[in-house]
């Protein structure tokens, strides 16, 4: 069984093979170019899956980019290692979209910026990182996008914004606010710890994660009775992320305790 089968074959399984596919078809050309090849933005899943392929083939490695430090989504070059001397000429096709609006009538969010941009018909993949400062967000998309995002955008939800290309230099630091937080659950299924890190009931979790509101490793949520673990992330849409940092044990009462540190 070739290379190319194996890695299929495993992710096949929890229905990634599509993703799989093309990330093999990019890190082939790169060997067969014996240059490089870049994909278009990917979550730190996909960015696991391109790792995997990486450590199957000799003659490859990964370089990443998300436009600034500490980026979230990044696209990932496969290189073939002769032309790693050559690194710095790499372009990974990355612009910035600066997006204003008037902060005294109106509060923008991640999730408003998103839902604009997916609303002239751009494909998440296309998207990087949105990042929002005060009355305007900067945007990283890839670079043959930019044009057709900056002549369509035009509102935010209820606000008029302004459009423009800006530079990755002006990106700000990436801030996130971070509250750890301990609780006790009946159990480590996924309705329990989401809904003690995300602060709702456990019947309204289970609904959002049947509704796949929710990620657990950046992979859609497959049942409310999934069962968590130390190290997993559990995304929601629209409210961050929670990590599990600790579980100590249980309580006399047979309840878990748990250590979550939540992402804002």
């Amino acid at each position: 069984m070739s290379e190319r089968d194996k890695i299929l074959r495993y992710y096949r399984a929890s229905g990634d093979a599509e993703l799989a596919a093309k990330l093999l078809d990019l890190a082939e050309i790169a060997l067969k170019s014996r240059k490089y090849k870049v994909s278009e933005f990917l979550d730190p899943y996909g960015l696991s899956i391109a790792e995997t392929i990486v450590a199957h083939y000799d003659r490859l490695t990964l370089e990443t980019n998300g436009g600034y430090p500490g980026a979230e989504r990044v696209k990932v070059a496969f290189v073939d290692t002769e032309f790693l001397e050559y690194a710095d000429s790499f372009d990974f096709g990355l612009k910035v979209i600066l997006i204003k609006w008037d902060s005294r009538y109106y509060r923008l969010s991640h999730r408003d910026v998103l839902g604009a941009l997916m609303g002239i018909g751009i494909k998440r993949e296309i998207l990087g990182d949105i990042i929002v400062a005060g009355d305007q967000c900067y945007v990283l998309a890839d670079a043959t996008m930019a044009a057709y995002i900056e002549q369509n955008v035009t509102e935010v939800g209820q606000a008029a914004v302004s459009v423009s290309q800006g530079a990755l230099d002006d990106i700000p630091a990436k801030e996130e606010k971070i509250k750890e937080i301990r609780a006790t659950v009946a159990s480590m299924r996924v309705d329990a710890v989401a809904a003690a890190g995300f602060g709702t009931s456990r019947t309204r979790m289970a609904e959002d994660i049947v509704a796949a509101k929710l990620k657990i490793n950046w992979q859609e949520a497959k049942s409310p009775s999934q069962v968590i673990k130390v190290g997993d992330i559990i995304s929601m849409r629209g409210r961050g992320r929670v990590e599990v940092i600790e579980v100590p044990g249980q309580t006399k009462k047979g309840r878990y305790s748990v250590l979550l540190r939540r992402f804002m």
